[in-house]
This record gives C-alpha cells, sequence and structure tokens, in this order.
C-alpha cells in the first residue's frame, strides 16, 4: 500500500535527521569508551540513506527498510553499519504493507534482534545497543500479554528503551573496543545504546 510506505517513509526521514543531528552527541559518547566515530559513521549512513528516499518513490514498506539495510551497510563504518544494516534487513522480511498491531511489533523486533545477535555476537548487560533494544521489545511483549492497547504499549516501551539506555552506564563492557578498558568502561554511557534508543523514540513518536 502507497499510503504505509509513504508513512514509512516519513519515518525514516524523520529517522535520518535525527541522526544526524545528534551526531556530535553520539561522537562524544564514543570517544569516552571507543573509536570516537560511531556518530560521525551513522549521521554518514543516514545523510546518504536520506538522499536516496527522497529522490525514489516506493510501493511497498519492504522495500524501504531493505534499502535502509543496504545503504547502511555499505555506507556506514565501523560495527554499526553491519549490525544495524542486518537489523533493517530482517524486518524488511517481515513486515506487512498492512497497520501494524502489536503481534507485528514484537515480530518486528524479534528479527532486528535476531538480526544484531547473529552478526554481533552479544547478549543483553554487555554494553551494547541491545541493552536498549532487548529490554524494549520485552516490553512490547509484556504488554501483548496484558491485552493493553496499542499507545500505552508504545509509551511503555520508550519508557523501557529510556531505562535500558541509562542502564548501560553502570555495565562493564565485555563486545567491542570498550570492552579494552574493563572496569573503566563503567560509568559512560553507551553510544550504540544511545543511537538506539534515538531510533526507537523516532519511530515511536511518529508512529503515534
Amino acid at each position: 500500500m502507497v499510503k504505509m510506505a509513504n508513512k514509512t517513509k516519513k519515518i525514516l526521514l524523520e529517522t535520518s535527521d535525527v541522526i544526524i543531528e545528534n551526531k556530535e552527541y553520539l561522537t562524544e559518547l564514543d570517544a569516552a569508551i571507543g573509536d570516537g566515530d560511531h556518530g560521525i559513521n551513522l549521521a554518514r549512513g543516514f545523510k546518504k540513506l536520506k538522499e536516496k528516499l527522497e529522490n525514489e518513490t516506493f510501493t511497498e514498506r519492504n522495500e524501504l527498510f531493505k534499502l535502509t539495510a543496504m545503504t547502511l551497510i555499505s555506507n556506514v563504518g565501523g560495527a554499526s553499519g553491519p549490525l544495524y544494516g542486518t537489523a533493517f534487513l530482517n524486518i524488511s522480511k517481515v513486515i506487512s504493507d498492512e497497520r501494524l498491531d502489536l503481534d507485528d511489533l514484537v515480530e518486528i523486533a524479534e528479527e532486528a534482534i535476531a538480526g544484531i545477535q547473529k552478526r554481533g555476537k552479544a547478549e543483553a548487560g554487555e554494553k551494547t545497543m541491545l541493552d536498549t533494544i532487548i529490554p524494549a521489545a520485552e516490553s512490547l511483549k509484556q504488554s501483548r500479554d496484558n491485552n493493553l492497547d496499542l499507545e500505552t504499549a508504545l509509551n511503555n516501551c520508550l519508557e523501557t528503551a529510556a531505562e535500558g539506555m541509562k542502564n548501560t552506564i553502570e555495565m562493564q563492557a565485555t563486545k567491542g573496543r570498550a570492552s579494552y578498558l574493563g572496569e573503566r568502561s563503567i560509568g559512560h554511557q553507551d553510544p550504540g545504546a544511545t543511537s538506539a534508543y534515538l531510533m526507537i523514540k523516532t519511530f515511536i513518536t511518529s508512529y503515534l
């Protein structure tokens, strides 16, 4: 459905703007425990995505998510490009062109997590983007199981994602460049968890 594809395109353009606007912030977070290029790399990829979205017409949602995946994989350096790219690629395989309900959103979240875990071999609690995404997905499942309405479920999901992001401050990194710091990685918010939160927040606020 073209209407749903257009709405998704708008959300992805807004997400691109948010990542580009937060380039310096994400880079500062990464400078403390990583290579100092997370924001720069992601902003480069989303700037390229924005150019492609603005210059093409789409009729199906899966086309949009596949384009997002391929653009990030091709243009974002470091680990975040392949990780986010694989997440979006997995989403493209399951997303429908109908209005999404909670069952759909849970499946989308699970597919995104599966893609990231397959590529990054990470689990919750290792100070990565998954420490935002996994709690957010669990929140959606709980809302579905408790028969909550979609708006309440999405608000709960956003709140849980924020908590997950903030919880990385007290974690010791065991994956990626940050793991080289050992205990010195404690006390810093993870940049990947932060960029994941920014994306989730944009998706949810745009969807509501």
